[in-house]
């Protein structure tokens, strides 16, 4: 029986490891060749190891999204031996918080090259290869509910965030006429690592408990107390990719319990 992505390739950045790694195994399962794309080496080829084990196709990637010669290496390598690239997942990000008054500018410039150079540079390598005959592609981008709303101490995070939602919006207008779509999946928080390190370093900022951290900050504006999940996510990725016309083009959709609607 075929499965929505059978004879596809994907790239998703960012995969050793929470989010990125639930969007790989979801896209694996539903039938995609995917490169498992992270800094961490070890980390992308033990994700991959899993899918395979599990009987799906995949394949670990070294890739420092922020590094020009390094991205165009691998993704073009990717589709050398693949046959091209038709879903590209950029996912690849990390999370810096202290108050915009000491704030580092070598922090700023850290986040704004990994989430927005980073979604630049793979787009434009993917791109590439999405063009050539016409063959058309996915292009999802990793936002947030900071894509959309902001909140204290993340200055750079939801400048970057924000700053997905221009980008998708010129791929869908460039990427039309040759078939190529773009979206942002924008979850409220996720309970992951990222997550997980924010929780103490938000408390001790804020000066409040890391219980009321979680249950004011992270979820107080939802309409249910409860965190995204990670199937959540991986299942509009899924969604997205395998949708067959342009009706959602250039769109973000909001995973936020009802933080945020639009």
């Amino acid at each position: 029986m075929a499965r929505e992505m059978d004879g596809k390739v994907a790239v998703v950045t960012g995969a050793g490891s929470g989010i990125g790694r639930a969007i790989a195994e979801k896209l694996a399962q539903a039938g995609a060749m995917v490169a498992v794309a992270d800094i961490n080496l070890a980390g992308a080829e033990q994700v991959a190891q899993a899918i395979v084990a599990a009987g799906g196709r995949a394949v670990g990637v070294a890739m420092d999204v922020a590094d020009e010669a390094a991205v165009d290496e691998a993704i073009d390598g990717i589709a050398a031996k693949h046959g091209s690239v038709d879903v590209l997942v950029s996912n690849a990000g990390i999370q810096i918080v202290d108050p915009i008054v000491e704030f580092k500018l070598a922090d700023w410039r850290k986040i704004l090259a990994i989430h927005l150079d980073g979604a630049f540079l793979t787009t434009r390598a993917a791109l590439r290869h999405m063009y050539r005959g016409k063959r058309g592609g996915v292009v999802i981008y990793t936002g947030s509910v900071h894509s959309h709303t902001a909140s204290p101490l993340k200055c750079a995070y939801v400048t970057a965030k924000h700053g997905l939602l221009g980008l998708a919006r010129v791929v869908a207008k460039e990427g039309a006429e040759h078939g190529v779509r773009s979206y942002v999946v924008c979850p409220s928080f996720v309970r992951t690592p990222l997550v997980d390190k924010q929780i103490p370093e938000q408390a001790r900022d804020l000066g409040i408990s890391e219980e009321e951290v979680v249950r004011k900050v992270m979820l107080g504006e939802t309409v249910d107390g409860e965190f995204t999940t990670l199937d959540d996510v991986a299942s509009t990725v899924l969604f997205l990719s395998a949708f067959p016309s342009a009706a959602f083009t250039g769109q973000s959709f909001l995973l936020t319990h009802g933080w945020v609607m639009h």
